[in-house]
């Protein structure tokens, strides 16, 4: 296997701290810059769209909910892990461009909730396969068998991080 850049990082704090054990950032300092690199790379397809990531999540949650597609602006927050704050930027222009509108709830009379619209579900619909399409790209350098691995420990890595839902 070829050195990379984390190779390159790591044997230079062993030289300058060889009392220090720095093999934690062969896993996260590789970890970051995976990261990045998709970022990157998915905020491709989301422009191809028209979205910024943070718009594509607030669609997606709305498509997830099942129909009538709709979510309080709370609940789309905790399904897109940002603030109320954030989600109602983002819902002010998806709602200009069409895509979502804001109406009464129909269970409860004093709040109010987030739904797609006709030209939103066809939209997410679009933007998600093609999403998808762009995960499975993404992944290709791996085995079946590597992507199974890799998902098993992250998740576990995940589950001691992240409080349960």
């Amino acid at each position: 296997m070829s050195e990379d850049r984390v190779d390159r990082i790591q044997a230079a704090w062993h030289t300058e701290r060889p009392d220090l054990d720095v093999s934690p950032q062969g896993v996260i300092g590789r970890l970051h810059r995976i990261a990045a690199h998709l970022t990157a790379e998915l905020a491709v397809v989301y422009a191809k769209f028209g979205l910024s990531e943070g718009e594509f999540d607030v669609l997606a949650a709305l498509r997830r909910a099942g129909t009538p597609y709709e979510r309080a602006p709370g609940e789309i927050a905790l399904h897109t892990m940002v603030t109320t704050g954030a989600v109602s930027k983002r819902v002010d222009r998806l709602e200009q461009a069409g895509l979502v509108r804001r109406m009464r709830s129909n269970t409860d009379g004093r709040g109010r909730v987030v739904q797609l619209t006709p030209a939103g579900h066809r939209l997410i619909d679009k933007a998600f396969s093609a999403h998808m399409a762009n995960e499975q790209r993404l992944l290709s350098g791996l085995t079946p068998t590597q992507i199974s691995q890799l998902e098993g420990l992250l998740k576990t890595w995940l589950t001691d991080l992240e409080p349960p839902d």
